[in-house]
C-alpha cells in the first residue's frame, strides 16, 4: 500500500456527533432548530440508524415535548400510551402485587408510551436530515483525534478491509477524518472512544465509580386474545436471589407484540451466574409463561445500561466536547428509563453549543452545558432516586423498601433520611472467586418458551464480516488464564449474553476461544471482566446486530 492509497480523507464541519441514539439525534437536531447555518455530521456504527438500539421501552415523552411539541400527530411511532401499571415482586411460583398508590410519584407511568426506541431514533433521523443534518450509519468512529495542545478537534473512522493478520486486503478503504470546533459523543454505555476521553480528561475524579447492569430482551407476537395494548408489567425478586440486583418488563405495545425483558446488576457476586440464563429462566414463571405460550419470538437483544444516575456522571465537558445521553450515565433505575433523559441531554448541549459556537473565542467553555444538568429535568429525575441503587446493593430486597422510603420522604418533605449514599466499589471488583461458589445448575431449553444463546444469536440478525481482526481484545492472555480462569472460573463464558467466550480443552491444558461473529455489542465483557484484562474496540461500521423493530 502507498501513502497515496492509506491517506484519510478529512472533512471539516461545526460539529461531529458520534451515535445515533435519542441523545445524539436530539443534539442534532436542536443545533439546527436554533443555528440553521451551522455544519452538523452524525456518525453511526450500526449499517442503519436505530439498528443498534435496544430498550424496553416505555418512554417519558418530556423531552419530545420539548424538541418537538407536535410529535404527537407528526407521524411519530409512538402510538401505545401506558392503560395499566403493574408492580409485583415475584416468588417461585407465585407473586406479590404492589399497590400503585404506594409508590412515589415519580414512578408512575402514566402519560408514557409503550414502543421501539430504534424506530422512534429512525423517525428522529428524518427530522434530523430535514433539518440539514449529515448522518452517516455503518461509519464507526473508533479514535478521537487532538490538536497540539490536547484538544479535541473531532474523529476518525474506522479502515474498512483490514484481514486478521492486520495487513490491508483488496477491499481496503482508509478511514475518514472528521474535524470539527466541536464533537459531541453520545456512544451510549461505555462507548469506546467515551471511555478513552474520560480516562485521558479525568473526568470522573470525584465521581462514584459508573455502575451497570445488563439487560435482556426479546420480542414476541403473542395470541391476540392475550394482547392488551398499553399494558406494563415490571418485577423484581425470584429467579434472582435476594442478594443479587435485577427485575423484569413485559410491555404490551401495537400489532399483537409485546416486549419482555430482564435486567440483572452488574455488581453481582457468583462468577457462574448467567444472565442470559436467569432471562430464560424467569420466562418460565406461570405469569410470564401465561402471556408468551402460542406465541412466537421475533428477535432478541442484549447490551449493558448504566445505572451510577446521580452520584457517578462524570464531568460532561471536556477541551473541545461534550458527553450526551447514556455516555454520560442518565439512566434512572428503579423507573427503568433513560431515553428521556437523553434527548432533555441534547437539549441541553445544543443550547451550550450555539453559543460556544457564536463566541469569538476558539474554543469557548461549554462548562455551562455540565453545570446545568443537576437543575434541570434531568437532576430533577434523577436525584430523588439516587439513592435506590446504593441501598438494593447494600441490603439486597429489604433495599428496595428502604428506598422506596427515601424517595417519599423526599417527595413529601423534601429531604433523604440518608442523604447521598455512595456506591463502593466498581462492577468487576464485586465478582467473587469460584471457591466461594458453587456452579448454577440451569434448565435445557425447550426452544419454545425457552432458548439457548446460538439461537437467539440468529434472531438478533448479528453479522460482522469474517476476515477483520477481532473487535473484543484480551491485553493479557496469561492473565486471563491465570485469573480469569484459573481464580474465577471462567465467568466470560457465563456473562456474555451471545456465546462469544469458551475456555475450551486443549490437550490437558484449557484455551480461551472467541468467537468475535456472535458479539452483540452489549459491552458487558469490558465492564464486568474481573481484572479490566478485556477491551470492546469497534468492529468494522455497519457490523453487529441489527436490531429492526426492537
Amino acid at each position: 500500500m502507498t501513502d497515496e492509497q492509506t491517506a484519510r480523507e478529512t472533512m471539516s464541519y461545526d460539529v461531529v456527533i458520534v451515535g445515533g441514539g435519542p441523545g445524539g439525534l436530539a443534539t442534532a437536531i436542536r443545533l439546527k432548530q436554533k443555528s440553521p447555518d451551522q455544519s452538523v455530521a452524525l456518525v453511526e456504527k450500526g449499517g442503519e440508524i436505530g439498528a443498534h438500539i435496544l430498550s424496553g421501552a416505555v418512554i417519558d415523552p418530556g423531552g419530545l415535548d420539548q424538541l418537538l411539541p407536535d410529535w404527537r400527530s407528526d407521524g411519530s411511532p409512538l402510538v401505545t400510551p401506558v392503560t395499566k401499571d403493574i408492580f409485583r415482586l415475584l416468588t417461585c411460583k407465585g407473586s406479590l402485587g404492589l399497590p400503585t398508590p404506594i409508590m412515589p410519584r415519580l414512578m408512575s407511568n402514566h402519560g408514557n408510551y409503550v414502543g421501539s426506541l430504534g424506530a422512534l431514533c429512525r423517525w428522529l433521523a428524518g427530522k434530523a436530515e430535514a433539518l440539514g443534518v449529515e448522518i452517516y450509519p455503518g461509519f464507526a468512529a473508533t479514535e478521537a483525534l487532538y490538536d497540539a495542545n490536547g484538544q479535541v478537534i473531532g474523529v476518525a473512522t474506522g479502515d474498512v478491509g483490514i484481514e486478521k493478520n492486520g495487513l490491508p486486503g483488496p477491499g481496503f478503504q482508509p478511514g475518514v477524518e472528521l474535524h470539527a470546533r466541536y464533537t459531541v459523543l453520545a456512544e451510549g454505555v461505555r462507548g469506546s472512544i467515551s471511555k478513552q476521553v474520560i480516562r485521558r480528561f479525568d473526568l470522573a475524579a470525584g465521581r462514584d465509580p459508573q455502575k451497570y447492569g445488563i439487560g435482556l430482551k426479546e420480542l414476541w407476537e403473542i395470541d391476540p386474545a392475550k394482547h392488551q395494548p398499553g399494558r406494563i408489567e415490571h418485577s423484581f425478586g425470584w429467579p434472582l436471589d435476594w442478594k443479587t440486583g435485577g427485575g423484569s418488563f413485559l410491555y404490551h405495545f401495537e400489532n399483537n407484540q409485546v416486549a419482555v425483558g430482564f435486567v440483572v446488576h452488574l455488581n453481582y457476586k457468583n462468577p457462574y451466574l448467567s444472565p442470559f440464563q436467569e432471562f430464560q429462566r424467569f420466562k418460565t414463571h406461570p405469569l410470564v409463561r401465561a402471556t408468551l405460550e402460542g406465541g412466537r419470538r421475533i428477535s432478541y437483544g442484549a447490551r449493558a445500561i448504566s445505572e451510577g444516575g446521580w452520584q457517578s456522571v462524570p464531568k460532561l465537558s471536556f477541551p473541545g466536547g461534550i458527553l450526551v445521553g447514556d455516555a454520560a450515565g442518565f439512566v434512572n433505575v428503579p423507573r427503568i428509563k433513560g431515553s428521556h433523559n437523553a434527548v432533555q441531554s441534547g437539549i441541553l448541549a445544543a443550547d451550550a453549543l450555539v453559543k460556544a459556537l457564536a463566541s469569538d473565542n476558539a474554543p469557548a467553555s461549554l462548562d455551562s452545558y455540565d453545570s446545568a444538568w443537576r437543575g434541570s429535568a434531568i437532576g430533577r429525575d434523577l436525584k430523588p432516586v439516587r439513592n435506590v441503587k446504593p441501598l438494593w446493593s447494600r441490603f439486597g430486597l429489604g433495599g428496595i423498601a428502604m428506598g422506596g422510603f427515601d424517595m417519599w420522604c423526599q417527595q413529601l418533605f423534601g429531604i433523604s433520611p440518608f442523604g447521598t449514599l455512595a456506591h463502593g466499589k466498581a462492577d468487576h471488583e464485586s465478582i467473587e472467586p469460584a471457591a466461594q461458589h458453587q456452579p448454577i445448575s440451569y434448565p435445557k431449553p425447550d426452544g419454545k418458551l425457552t432458548f439457548d444463546r446460538l439461537s437467539s444469536i440468529f434472531v438478533s440478525n448479528t453479522n460482522h464480516e469474517e476476515n477483520q481482526p477481532p473487535h473484543l481484545h484480551v491485553n493479557d492472555p496469561a492473565l486471563q488464564r491465570q485469573s480469569e480462569y484459573g481464580v474465577y472460573a471462567g465467568p466470560s463464558q457465563h456473562y456474555c449474553p451471545a456465546g462469544v467466550y469458551e475456555w475450551v480443552a486443549d490437550g490437558s491444558d484449557v484455551r480461551l476461544q472467541i468467537n468475535a461473529q456472535n458479539c452483540v455489542h452489549c459491552k458487558t465483557c469490558d465492564i464486568k471482566d474481573p481484572n479490566q484484562n478485556i477491551d470492546w474496540v469497534p468492529p468494522e461500521g455497519g457490523g453487529g446486530p441489527n436490531y429492526a423493530a426492537m
